[in-house]
């Protein structure tokens, strides 16, 4: 889909934050915290998710999921695969690393208990996966897919055509 560096800063912030949104009032529900925090502090939980989120996929996370989707898809030629592929690894990876952040937000303010983190932190893991991977596939990678196909590469090549005019 993203053919330059720009529109692939573009889509990951149009995904990145989608998730984001979705998997915080996720764990918010989860987490019994509609009533419990002000409007602020939701959109200030927000934005922090978004902001190591998008570190996460940018820098860590996406990288190397990609080199591994790539790895899995080399014999094929069915785009459908690699982009499967890709949400895939990039789930695993996300929900992985977002997952310990959440563990520890939440820790960090309902006080750490020292005797289960492995199992306390499998099970944040295992309950932000069971809904990240079909978000992911489901419903966000085709909505994003098709607002950035729409809106961002449409607008590039309409730009371009005005230019050779």
């Amino acid at each position: 889909m993203p053919t330059t560096k720009k529109e692939s800063l573009q889509f990951g912030l149009m995904m990145c934050f989608g998730m984001v949104l979705v998997m915080t009032m996720y764990n918010f529900y989860l987490n019994g915290m509609f009533g419990e925090m002000t409007f602020i502090e939701g959109i200030v939980d927000l934005i922090t998710g978004f902001i190591v989120a998008f570190i996460l996929d940018w820098f860590i996370v996406g990288p190397i999921a990609k080199k591994v989707a790539l790895k899995l898809t080399a014999n094929t030629n069915n785009k459908l695969y690699t982009v499967l592929a890709i949400s895939t690894c990039m789930v695993i990876g996300m929900a992985f690393f977002m997952s310990i952040y959440g563990f520890i937000m939440s820790n960090l303010n309902s006080g750490f208990d020292y005797n289960s983190i492995v199992t306390d932190y499998l099970s944040v893991f295992g309950r932000n996966f069971i809904l990240a991977l079909p978000l992911q596939i489901i419903i966000m990678g085709p909505v994003v897919r098709y607002l950035f196909t729409k809106y961002i590469k449409s607008n590039k090549n309409e730009f371009r055509n005005l230019e050779e005019i």
